[in-house]
């Protein structure tokens, strides 16, 4: 046993002498797969073992190992080594009166599967298990000659090797047998413990060395197309540029993995191709892709720049690794290049806070002038469209790169700014303009897009509308763009400051009518959907310290703009009345009167459809609903509860027109705080039309809570027909 700890004394001096050789050696391969790089397809070894039995009988026997072995790694996984060894083992007795009668040797085989790791160019650890047969010949045991002994063999252990070169290694090999005799000779049987010596030949070249450097693949001529900040996201998934790649070999590469990086503007490589296999003289063109970090947007103008595609791969069974310098040209964060229209998407930039700020004052500012009968988006689109122009936001080209030029060469290098510098500057062109609006739309919940026609680009945004309801934006079906049933407004953002919303939004439809005949000269790019291709640019959440203008302005000029535009509205209504001069023409114009709060002519709209028919359901309603508005909750109870009479005297308690009046009675108890009967009328409308009534659901609440935060105005809805 004091032999055996001796030798166990050893082990962690060798092992911290290795380490330290080790430490020098691994220094120069940082970033390195040494099992790859360095594996080998063959190796022959001998070794040398001092061997101790835990049994009794050591204390009497000199034992050693003397052996020889081969291990051939795995070709995709070369940590896993399968081995096969022979070797002897020679029990020498120490006996003084029989000093040779039980000396015998070990004759042994063994297959078995070593593990090891290679985390230095000079240095591996690992660990191995074999297990075998063993034949013990005795010479001297009996005087009619030599007898021998069958036995089980079984070995583990662990090595600690050092690789002075790429073929030689040198291993401590610290290791437990077993011996099982299948004789009735068990003396022994048992554990032994050995401390291995031994040295290793591994066949191949070696890859550090001239003339061992792989160099199969031909890489095409190094440079990159200019390479946009701005398209920071799409590049994680979408090419920079491609390169193409050739084995000049007449020996297939296999494993072929292609990478991109850039030093300063990439965390790590970005892998772009995984090849199987890359046949002699085949070429293989690799697009590359590139995961740049946040420092791409503290760049200014054009930053020469050189990157580095990495490629590695197998040849002849060995590993290689080939990189290839490119050039290009980083743009900056307001740079493009317009070969892809929806790149615009990617400057629109709804997220910034400095833009949620400034449109969050201006619909603060103007709320109070908000008419809740009008399209909400387009009284947004109105309320920034006029805020922007009290600003001081002007239209001016742009003397280096006008739009014009810009769009008729794709591959030119453009400029865009960026919203919050277009805010704070006050002056920009028709791309700048347009990213600037739609972003501030954007930030309050409406959707955008933006046309683009020969030399020109400007904003449109989504009311949300049916096509069929084009009457409730326009009376004119024309005024509005229908994408997939949904009305937009084209908005020429260009004469912002000169002239109001409804010219603006007039320009922008002549503009998209122009090209009527040839629809391939215009587009209509959705936000959104181009953002899913090009996410927005990254920025840094700043204040920038703008004056605003007053909130009176502001409110004062998009009520402006807003009577106009319900002017226009009226101006149908009101011709068609004096024309036909029916109860339905008089109605519907007091329901958009109503609308616009002008609800004095609204009663008098509703009084000439009375006086045409006393029994126009439709008209008593909205005669209430003026009540309700005032607001005079009982008067407006009255009514509606006559209303309600005639319907159950004419059957019609399931009408469309009786959903409304149910809504507009819930509404009336829940303002009276009535809730029981508020909820009773609620669920009788639930009953009708579930998805009309979703849109009321607070009614079904049995406090008065919602109500408070809402309107006078909302939650009654006017009857513009009478279908029963």
């Amino acid at each position: 046993m004091a032999v055996i700890r001796r030798q166990l004394l050893l082990v962690p001096l060798l092992a911290a002498g290795f380490a330290g050789l080790a430490m020098t050696a691994g220094a120069q391969g940082v970033g390195v797969d040494f099992n790859q790089r360095y594996r080998f397809p063959l190796s022959f070894g001998v070794e040398y073992q001092s061997l101790s039995p835990f049994a009794a009988y050591g204390a009497q026997y000199n034992i050693f190992d003397l052996a020889a072995g081969v291990r051939w790694p795995l070709p995709k996984l070369p940590v896993l080594q399968p081995l096969a060894r022979v070797g002897l083992m020679r029990f020498d007795s120490q006996d003084a009166v029989e000093p040779i009668k039980w000396d015998h040797t070990h004759y042994y085989g063994g297959l078995g599967l070593a593990y090891a790791y290679r985390f230095a160019k000079n240095f591996e650890v690992g660990a191995e298990a074999l297990a075998g047969f063993s034949e013990a010949v005795f010479p001297n045991l009996f005087p009619d000659g030599a007898r021998g002994s069958a036995n089980l063999f079984a070995e583990a252990g662990v090595r600690i090797a050092l690789d002075p070169s790429f073929n030689l290694s040198i291993d401590v090999h610290p290791n437990l047998k077993y011996l099982r005799s299948l004789s009735p000779l068990t003396t022994f049987d048992g554990f032994l413990f050995g401390i291995g010596f031994s040295a290793g030949f591994r066949l191949g070249a070696d890859p550090d060395v001239a003339g061992g450097v792989i160099r199969a693949l031909r890489f095409s001529e190094g440079r990159l197309p200019p390479v946009f900040a701005a398209m920071q996201s799409y590049y994680a998934s979408n090419p920079v540029g491609s390169i193409v790649l050739t084995n000049a070999e007449r020996s297939p590469a296999e494993e072929v993995r292609v990478s991109f990086f850039q030093a300063g503007y990439m965390d790590s490589p970005t892998e772009s191709a995984a090849i199987p296999r890359l046949a002699p003289g085949e070429s293989r063109e690799v697009p590359l892709l590139a995961v740049l970090n946040q420092e791409v947007f503290r760049t200014e103008g054009t930053t020469p720049l050189t990157g580095e595609v990495i490629v590695t791969y197998t040849f002849k069974g060995r590993p290689a690794e080939q990189r290839q310098p490119l050039s290009y040209d980083l743009q900056d964060k307001t740079a493009l290049s317009w070969d892809d229209n929806r790149k615009v998407a990617a400057f629109i930039t709804p997220a910034d806070s400095a833009l949620r700020n400034y449109a969050s004052f201006v619909r603060q500012a103007a709320k109070e002038q908000v008419l809740p009968g009008i399209n909400e988006p387009l009284q947004a689109g109105m309320q920034l469209y006029r805020a922007l122009g009290l600003q001081g936001v002007l239209y001016q080209a742009d003397p280096v790169s006008p739009f014009t030029r810009a769009q008729s060469a794709p591959q030119t290098v453009d400029s865009i700014s960026l919203p919050r510098d277009t805010l704070k500057r006050i002056t920009g062109d028709c791309d700048d303009l347009t990213v600037l609006f739609d972003s501030l739309l954007e930030s309050v919940g409406v959707e955008t897009g933006f046309i683009t026609t020969p030399g020109h680009i400007y904003s449109a945004f989504n009311t949300g509308q049916a096509g069929a309801d084009f009457r409730k934006i326009h009376p004119d079906r024309e005024m509005t763009i229908n994408v997939e049933d949904s009305l937009w407004v084209p908005v020429e953002i260009t004469l912002l400051g000169k002239e109001g919303f409804l010219e603006a939004w007039r320009r922008g439809v002549e503009e998209w009518r122009q090209y009527e005949g040839s629809p391939e000269r215009r587009g209509l790019y959705l936000t959104r959907a181009s953002q899913q291709v090009y996410r927005p640019v990254g920025l840094k959440e700043t204040d920038l310290g703008l004056q605003y203008a007053r909130p009176e302005e502001i409110a004062r000029a998009f009520n402006q703009e807003l009577d106009r535009v319900v002017e226009v509205g009226l101006a149908e209504l009101i011709e068609a009345s004096k024309k036909r001069g029916s109860k339905d023409d008089y109605n519907r114009l007091g329901v958009a009167y109503a609308q616009a709060r002008r609800y004095p002519q609204a009663q008098a709209a509703f009084d000439r459809a009375l006086a045409l028919d006393p029994g126009f359901l439709a008209a008593r309603i909205n005669l209430a609903n003026l009540l309700f508005l005032k607001p005079d909750y009982q008067s407006a109870l009255a009514r509606y509860q006559e209303a309600w009479k005639s319907l159950q005297a004419k059957g019609q308690e399931r009408s469309p027109l009786a959903l409304k009046l149910m809504v507009n009675l819930s509404s009336t108890y829940y303002r009276l705080e009535r809730f029981g009967e508020a909820q009773q009328y609620y669920r009788l409308a639930q009953s009708v039309n579930p998805d009309s009534a979703a849109a009321f659901a607070y009614l079904g609440d049995s406090t008065a809570r919602a109500a408070e935060q809402r309107g006078p105005g909302e939650g009654v809805l006017f009857v513009e027909e009478e279908v029963k």
